[in-house]
């Protein structure tokens, strides 16, 4: 006996209104408990929907591109008549979302080389594998599948994308980035080695952060700026008190100053975009600033939304709060999406200087290291200053130099007499 059921979309969070980015299954597939469906995706996470019951697929009720929320229909099912309760549908947990500070394309290249799966069936994958495929820009229905059972395993994806960059300076390749083989060496040859797993955070930014170094042509732009009142104003705030308990942090300041430059040069503050294949620029209205925190697994990027209509107190506590989350490593997708401007602050550390790797769809970062006294001629004699450096980091398709020189030039100025921000 079996029956006709109508498979709606289970309790996914607090998301609503997601875009449905692939579907995973047509009518006529033969689909188990547990595997997936559909795959939605906000800003900066991806999830894929899990079928809650085992049967044959009728009808696909939605399509690429559609929104979808909790109870959304997604297809009508056939499935054999049971006594037994079906299991509670489960979507990936917050730890097993990807996320990453952008969406990733990878180049083209990539897939357009290496084995072709030979089976025509739709391959096997659990929702990590399939979630680790598209932050490479991998088709898993071109890759070979090696575990039991034809499952396809997180090894085969990186075979695939290993054997496509070895092969992209092959006849016909012309167009890929013509790589050398990556150096395969035995370092236990010279002595001994241990193999230590990269944090899930790594291979996510990893991948980030070599997609953005080669597809935006970066410029960086330097800058030293005299703190010395702006410090001592800090200082003091931090030692009167306050009831809030507030802790007043050069970061606070740096990002508010960064959203009022921010919104004198808006060409900072947007992303590129296309619309009828032509390329375009997307202007945005509001100033969402990540800053890079530091945690023991790598670098994340929490966001504070709206800085231009916010005080310093109530940004330096949405950071305290941000960067504790990142630490305790319970930051969620909605903490990390919809940045328009990125700053990278080093100053607890040290440095003298860095060029900071530009954060897509973003155009440009500020990177900041450890301010330090430096003499400086004041027209009469030289005094003892506290300097910070600057570095700003940016997409030449987008802005030029000289955009680049006022860009830095403003935000120095407010650095350097904080009342400005009023103006």
């Amino acid at each position: 006996m079996s029956e006709i059921r109508e498979i709606h979309v289970p309790d996914i969070g607090d998301f609503k209104d997601l875009p449905v980015i692939e579907v995973l299954v047509k009518p006529g597939d033969t689909v188990a408990i547990d595997e997936p469906l559909l795959t939605l995706e906000s800003d900066k996470a991806s999830m894929d929907v899990p079928s809650p019951e085992a049967g044959v697929v009728v009808a696909v009720t939605v399509k690429e591109g559609d929104r979808v929320s909790r109870g959304s229909p997604m297809l009508t099912l056939q499935v054999a008549v049971s006594a037994e309760p079906a299991p509670e549908p489960v979507v990936s947990s917050p730890a097993q979302v990807s996320v990453a500070p952008v969406a990733v394309t990878a180049p083209s290249a990539t897939a357009a080389v290496a084995a072709v799966n030979p089976s025509a069936a739709k391959p096997h994958a659990s929702p990590s594998v399939r979630s680790y495929a598209r932050k490479l820009g991998v088709d898993v229905s071109r890759v070979v599948p090696t575990g039991k059972g034809g499952r396809m395993l997180r090894e085969d994806v990186e075979r695939f994308v290993k054997d496509a960059m070895v092969r992209l300076d092959s006849p016909g390749q012309s167009a890929g980035l013509n790589l050398l083989p990556w150096p395969e060496v035995d370092f236990a040859r010279f002595g001994p080695v241990e193999k230590v797993a990269l944090s899930r955070i790594k291979k996510i930014s990893g991948a980030n952060l070599s997609r953005n170094w080669v597809m935006i042509p970066h410029v960086t732009n330097n800058e030293e700026v005299d703190i010395t009142d702006l410090e001592a104003f800090r200082v003091q705030l931090n030692q009167e008190g306050n009831k809030e308990a507030i802790k007043y942090t050069l970061l606070a300041f740096l990002i508010k100053a960064a959203a009022a430059t921010l919104k004198a040069f808006p060409a900072f503050n947007s992303s590129l975009g296309h619309e009828d294949g032509e390329p375009i620029l997307i202007m945005k209205q509001y100033c969402h600033i990540g800053f890079a925190a530091d945690t023991p697994n790598g670098l994340v990027v929490p966001v504070i939304r709206d800085v231009e209509h916010k005080g310093i107190g109530q940004i330096a506590t949405e950071c305290a709060e941000l960067a504790k989350k990142a630490r305790d490593g319970k930051l969620g997708p909605a903490d990390m999406s919809g940045g328009t401007f990125t700053v990278s602050s080093l100053g607890g550390i040290g440095g003298t200087g860095f060029n900071p790797i530009i954060n897509a769809p973003e155009v440009a970062i500020l990177g900041v290291t450890r301010a330090q006294i430096r003499p400086l001629w004041d027209g009469q004699a030289f005094a003892p200053r506290l300097v910070l450096p600057l570095a700003l980091s940016w997409d030449h398709r987008v802005v030029d130099g000289a955009a680049a020189a006022r860009f830095l030039q403003h935000l120095a100025a407010l650095l350097a007499d904080f009342r400005r921000i009023t103006l």
